[in-house]
């Protein structure tokens, strides 16, 4: 069954390739949504699609790429919208 996860990703996440790492993931998981960078300096990323790969997901975003330091994950279910077609990077 879909679902929806909405995550806010903390720490030094911007200016590391965080972004294209997590869209290049989440495409690796099948997943779909989007990902932005956030003005407070923290990440937004909205996924959709099976709980086992948002979860894979979400477990990654407490870690994030190489350069990333992530100092907390804060994230929340919900239901699909299906409103998305692939995985992009919003700005």
């Amino acid at each position: 069954m879909a679902t929806r996860l909405e995550a806010h990703v903390h720490g030094l996440v911007q200016g590391v390739l965080f972004r294209h790492h997590t869209q290049l993931r989440a495409q690796k998981l099948g997943l779909t949504g989007c990902i932005e960078n956030r003005p407070d300096g923290s990440v937004c990323v909205i996924a959709e699609g099976d709980n086992e790969s948002l979860k894979q997901l979400l477990q990654w975003l407490h870690e994030g790429p190489e350069l990333a330091i992530v100092n907390r994950v804060e994230s929340c279910w919900g239901k699909p919208t299906d409103s998305f077609t692939r995985f992009e990077i919003s700005r």
